[in-house]
């Protein structure tokens, strides 16, 4: 196992101060790097340690806040947060925006070499990113399968894949459909793969929150979804290049 050396972020977003993680491989050169989007909960260790992961492949990892450090046990507390969000793709990419700032800052990233994953409302962020026309290598999201303002996805420039579960009622066939007519009308190289069984946020181990109802963790598919995640990373933002 490779030296991954981890600090924490601060840095202002969405009228809040961002708490951040930062992952960084062994070694001192300049190398790939991934934005980390957080679910709607907001970041906590499962979302580090996905960074951490990342670290230990080779990446620059920056696993990216959206609550300001907070992360909501209650759900209709976490929803009268993250709706209003999720309705306002400004703010979505000023706080994508904010963390692609502070990833791209840090010296041993290579600037030209980024990519951009995401979980939930984290999803939301980077396809955001990418149809506001940032140049990421890659964009994968899971449990974000969301459609975005008319036209803007054409700005996509580069691969996408999106992973949902089949029986997510939060994003359930019609949403999937028009997600995906969104980005073959638009011409993006994209792939959608959808996990049978699964509710939503079936990667994330429930924990110390309540869940609501069509929630649940699906273990299995949860590792599938990690590899195919860190597949596309392979094929798109391999480490050495």
């Amino acid at each position: 196992m490779t030296t991954v050396t981890t600090r924490t972020v601060e840095y202002p977003a969405d009228g809040l101060t961002m708490v951040g993680h930062l992952a960084l491989p062994a070694g001192s050169g300049r190398g790939p790097a991934v934005l980390v989007g957080p679910e709607g909960p907001g970041l906590n260790d499962f979302q580090r340690r996905r960074a951490d992961a990342l670290a230990e492949l080779g990446y620059v990892a920056l696993a990216f806040d959206i609550n300001g450090g907070r992360w909501f046990t209650d759900p209709q507390e976490m929803l009268a947060h993250v709706l209003p969000l999720l309705a306002d793709p400004e703010r979505l990419r000023d706080i994508g925006h904010a963390a692609l700032d502070v990833l791209r800052a840090e010296p041993r990233t290579d600037p030209e070499r980024i990519a951009g994953i995401g979980y939930g409302t984290g999803g939301a962020i980077v396809l955001e990113l990418g149809r506001d026309g940032v140049d990421l290598r890659a964009i994968g999201t899971v449990n974000a399968v969301t459609t975005g303002r008319p036209g803007e996805a054409a700005r996509i420039r580069c691969p996408v894949w999106a992973g949902v579960g089949s029986e997510d009622p939060i994003m359930p066939p019609a949403q999937r459909e028009a997600f995906a007519a969104e980005m073959q009308d638009a011409g993006v190289d994209w792939r959608l793969v959808v996990y049978g069984g699964a509710l939503h946020a079936f990667h994330h181990p429930m924990v110390d929150q309540e869940v609501l109802p069509g929630v649940g963790h699906h273990p299995l598919h949860a590792q599938r979804a990690w590899r195919d995640i860190v597949g596309l990373l392979a094929e798109c933002l391999p480490v050495t290049e």
